[in-house]
Formats: structure tokens, C-alpha cells, sequence
């Protein structure tokens, strides 16, 4: 059993490890000293047919050439995406990369995984029974209270939740509330074009195995995560950046190239990675230095699809594109043309 970027009900510790573990997570970042109070604006999320943005397109002294679309999550929540442009190139490609990042695969059998629901749900919960107001700095709780109220309302089982999985809950309900979805329109679109030219994207994340899910689960719930600065930045995010998301996610859709990339920057992903990959667990696991392996992964296959094929297509997120040192810059250092969209 592969766990990708989805998980059921019975798994908000996986649910907030998988919310990680996708790059497309990634938010706006917001200065992290003394905050002001909850800005509550009322952004506006553009919806139905919008075209999206161009893309970057990478050539080789071949003559070869690599189509990059730049993704961004969350989107508007009721996207139409025409996506011409891409569906053109798709329908010319020899090869589709899929996109970076890493999953967790467990060796279970279906009936064996349900055995283990009971203990993902104790993962999800602090190993030594504290509830959040016993976890977190006082400044730090009391923040977390009024919007806990405005999207949570009263659920009493959050306060439970390691701050890990209880700000992955909080950041989800706030991205409902203005209009943006966890779920991408773009990847229905792109499955269609792919299967239309009868091609099976190349698998380019790092596989993170877990041969012993049921002694992983015990592990982790009894591991102590340095978690805070991870519940510190989602509420950054949740009560003062909504509304760049929005901008971005706006900007996405209306194929606005150069606010993508003014916005392109990581918020609490890198914080609350780093919860998980930093500690002795996620050490043991091979978590550490995870995303320096998934852009290695991510360029080797890209550069051997340039070298084989005429064209390639392949998506990436926005941010790991245009950040310094990131993937366009890495592919141009290595000899090839980068033009933008």
C-alpha cells in the first residue's frame, strides 16, 4: 500500500504527514515575530474557465526540448482549467515526467492496513497524552484559540492532536473558507491527456520504504516532535496570509506568470517537515535531507528525458522552479536553455 498525497478519515497523523510531504503545500511566507490580530478581509477567488499559465520551456544543444508547467496549491476550489496550450504539447511528447516529491510506501495488505487504523489515530495524538495547552507556549496557545473558533469551532477532539496534525486541520478548514480546495483541478486534466496520447508519466519521487508499518506507527507514537515552529507558521499563514494565497492562486489561473513568481516562496512546509524529517524517527526512516533527494531524483530524470526524447513534458511547482538554486537554475548551470513562459 503506496500512501501518496491523499489518506482517509482514520489518519490525520498520515494526513498531516502527506500535507508535508507535498511541495505544493507551499504558502506565502509571513514575517514570524509579534503579529497583529486576524486579518479578516473577504478575498475574492477567481472562478470558471481561466487559462492558466504558460510554460517554461527547456532546450538541450539537441535541439531537444523539456515543457514545464509550474503548479500552485491550493486552487480556486471551482477552477475550469483550458488548458490548450499544455494538452498541445502533451499530445506531442514522447514522455510525461510525473511530478517531484516523495511517498511513504508501506507493505500491507488491505486487511492488514485496517489492523492498523487504531494506531494511526493514536499517532495522530501527543505520545505522552498532553493536550495542545500543555504542548505550546502560552503566547502560542492563545493565539491559536481565536481561530481555532472561527474555523474549527467547537471540536473539542483538536486539542488532542500533536500541534503537527492539529495545524494541518486548522490550515485546511481556512483554505474552505475563501474558496480554495486541498484537491487540484490540474491533475483530472493532465490524466485525460495522457491517456489520450497513451502515455504513463515517469515516476520521479523518492520512494521512503517501510517494510514494518505496524513497529513505524508504535514508533511514532511514542517519538516527540519539535512541532512548534511548524503550528507557529500555519497560524502565520491561516490568520494573515490567506489572502496571498488567494492572489496566488488567482494569479495561476489567469496565467499571471510574473505574480506566480513574486509569490513563489515556502511558508510552514520547510517548519513542519523538518518536525518529522529532523527527528530520530524520521532519521531512522530515511527522511533526513529529503528534499535535497527528491531534486536530485527530479534533475537526473529530467536530464536523461532531454537526452532521449524530442519532447518531454513534466510539472513542477512554481516555487521549486524559480527559487535561487532551484530547478531552472540547476538545469541552466548544467548547459541547457531556459526560456520563460
Amino acid at each position: 500500500m503506496t500512501i501518496v498525497a491523499r489518506a482517509g478519515k482514520a489518519g490525520m497523523w498520515g494526513v498531516a504527514l502527506l500535507w508535508m510531504a507535498s511541495a505544493q503545500a507551499q504558502a506565502p511566507h509571513a514575517d514570524t515575530g509579534a503579529p497583529p490580530a486576524v486579518v479578516d478581509l473577504a478575498p475574492v477567488v477567481v472562478s470558471g474557465v481561466q487559462p492558466g499559465p504558460g510554460m517554461w520551456k527547456v532546450t538541450g544543444s539537441d535541439g531537444h526540448a523539456l515543457w514545464i508547467l509550474g503548479t500552485v496549491s491550493p486552487l480556486p476550489a471551482k477552477l475550469d482549467w483550458r488548458a490548450d496550450e499544455v494538452q498541445a504539447v502533451i499530445a506531442s511528447a514522447d514522455e510525461v515526467l510525473g511530478p517531484p516529491g516523495w511517498t511513504v510506501d508501506a507493505d500491507v495488505g488491505f486487511f492488514k492496513g485496517l489492523t492498523l487504523l487504531p494506531s494511526a489515530m493514536k499517532a495522530a495524538h501527543d505520545p505522552q497524552g498532553r493536550r495542545l495547552d500543555e504542548i505550546l507556549p502560552a503566547a502560542l496557545y492563545a493565539r491559536w484559540l481565536p481561530l481555532k473558533q472561527r474555523y474549527l469551532g467547537r471540536d473539542r477532539g483538536v486539542e488532542k492532536d500533536r500541534p503537527l496534525v492539529a495545524a494541518a486541520r486548522l490550515y485546511g478548514e481556512a483554505l474552505k473558507s475563501v474558496g480554495l480546495g486541498r484537491g487540484s483541478p490540474v491533475s483530472s486534466v493532465l490524466e485525460k491527456a495522457y491517456k489520450a496520447r497513451g502515455l504513463k508519466p515517469v515516476v520521479t519521487r523518492v520512494v521512503i520504504k517501510v517494510d514494518d508499518p505496524r513497529a513505524a506507527l508504535k514508533e511514532v507514537r511514542g517519538s516527540t516532535l519539535q512541532d512548534a515552529a511548524c503550528f507557529e507558521r500555519t497560524l502565520d499563514v491561516v490568520g494573515h496570509q490567506l489572502p496571498l494565497l488567494v492572489e496566488r492562486a488567482n494569479a495561476w489561473a489567469m496565467g499571471d506568470t510574473d505574480a506566480l513568481q513574486r509569490l513563489a516562496v515556502q511558508s510552514q512546509y520547510d517548519a513542519c517537515v523538518g518536525a518529522v524529517a529532523d527527528s530520530a524517527f524520521g532519521r531512522r526512516r530515511g527522511l533526513a535531507g529529503v528534499d535535497q533527494q527528491v531534486a536530485d531524483k527530479w534533475l537526473q530524470s529530467a536530464r536523461a528525458a532531454l537526452g532521449r526524447n524530442a519532447t518531454t513534458f513534466a510539472v513542477v511547482p512554481v516555487a521549486s522552479l524559480v527559487q535561487p538554486g532551484g530547478y531552472l537554475a540547476r538545469l541552466e548551470q548544467a548547459g541547457y536553455q531556459v526560456q520563460a513562459p
